[in-house]
């Protein structure tokens, strides 16, 4: 068979997209629109402000900087949630309502405004502490959690532009199960990383999105904490989280190259150490918003530029302070 000329094209039945060969592996070739529905929509469900549970979305066009505007309400005020999105449709699963646990999932359209609609359920009868998540533009998955009584390295599935039950995936590789998980995506790898369980750890690990099976070590955080992730099309970032140590947290970004494997690399800070924010990321830039810090529960919204490396700057405030925020967009690199 002869060798495949570097700059070879093909279609990838898999995912859907195309691709080219680059002499050591095929990739995806990207293409960016700035206009969808209006422009990189960032959304977040505030979820904790105490005493209290919260219902309260807000959103941001990415591209651009100033305050959060008002999109709706959940279902339910519930926190310890997580979430993911295609290009039209944000999914929230999970939580903690304060009473006890609970396993649904509620979806937006992201496009508009108002409150979200129910959608199905997790695989599992209860499932909270902020599991990893991430999409492409068809499948949302969810990974890992808190399922009573014990923290979970269950990983589950949904078709996104459907509505109805998640289903089984596979496993996290890791043995322990863990919550807070950083998640991020390309249109064809999902990555997990980090997390609680409740000693910290620095695991990184990746799924075919496209497939069903058991999550593969893709590398180290370059500290062992909980975080949130979020990437364009061929890097990802995990920002924030909380190491065990400290008042509330750290204030570290870190990034890998998603299409291979090993060790994050120091990518630089955020403007406090921040545990329990949101994030979400167009082709351009991530950001995070709200969460825990030393001075108290934050609505600041920072944001870098993904890709060039340095510290987090001033996007702007949500509509509220709030922490367990759950953060996604309709311009993220798994679509």
């Amino acid at each position: 068979m002869s060798a495949i000329p570097s700059g070879a094209m093909r279609f990838n039945s898999d995912s859907q997209k195309l691709e080219y060969f680059d002499g050591a592996q095929w990739l995806q070739v990207s293409t960016f629109s700035p206009n969808l529905n209006g422009g990189a929509r960032g959304v977040f469900g505030i979820g904790f402000l105490s005493p209290s549970n919260t219902n309260v979305i807000n959103y941001i066009t990415i591209s651009s900087t100033g305050n959060a505007i008002d999109f709706g309400d959940l279902l339910t005020q519930t926190r310890q949630r997580t979430g993911c999105s295609s290009a039209t449709r944000g999914l929230i699963a999970g939580g903690y309502t304060g009473p006890g646990y609970i396993n649904t999932i509620e979806y937006i359209t992201i496009s508009s405004t108002g409150n979200s609609i129910s959608f199905g359920s997790l695989s599992t009868s209860s499932r909270a502490s902020t599991p990893g998540s991430c999409a492409n533009a068809t499948r949302g998955i969810f990974a890992g959690g808190y399922i009573v009584p014990s923290f979970t390295n269950v990983i589950d599935y949904v078709t996104i532009s459907s509505t109805g039950n998640a289903q089984d995936f596979g496993d996290l590789s890791s043995s322990i199960g863990r919550e807070i998980v950083g998640g991020l995506a390309s249109s064809t790898r999902g990555v997990f990383g980090g997390g609680t369980n409740p000693t910290a750890v620095n695991v990184i690990e990746f799924v075919t999105i496209a497939t069903i099976g058991n999550s593969t070590d893709f590398g180290d955080l370059t500290s062992s904490r909980r975080t949130k992730g979020c990437s364009n099309a061929t890097r990802g970032l995990f920002g924030g989280g909380y190491s065990g140590s400290g008042p509330a947290g750290a204030n570290t970004i870190d990034f890998i190259t998603i299409a291979s494997l090993g060790n994050a690399t120091d990518f630089g800070d955020m403007s406090a150490v921040v545990d329990n924010s949101g994030s979400c990321a167009s082709s351009t830039r991530g950001v995070w918003a709200g969460g825990d810090a030393p001075s108290g529960v934050r609505n600041i919204i920072e944001y870098v530029s993904i890709a060039t490396q340095g510290n987090a700057v001033d996007f702007g405030d949500l509509t509220q302070s709030g922490a367990q925020v759950v953060g996604m967009s309709n311009a993220h690199g798994g679509l």
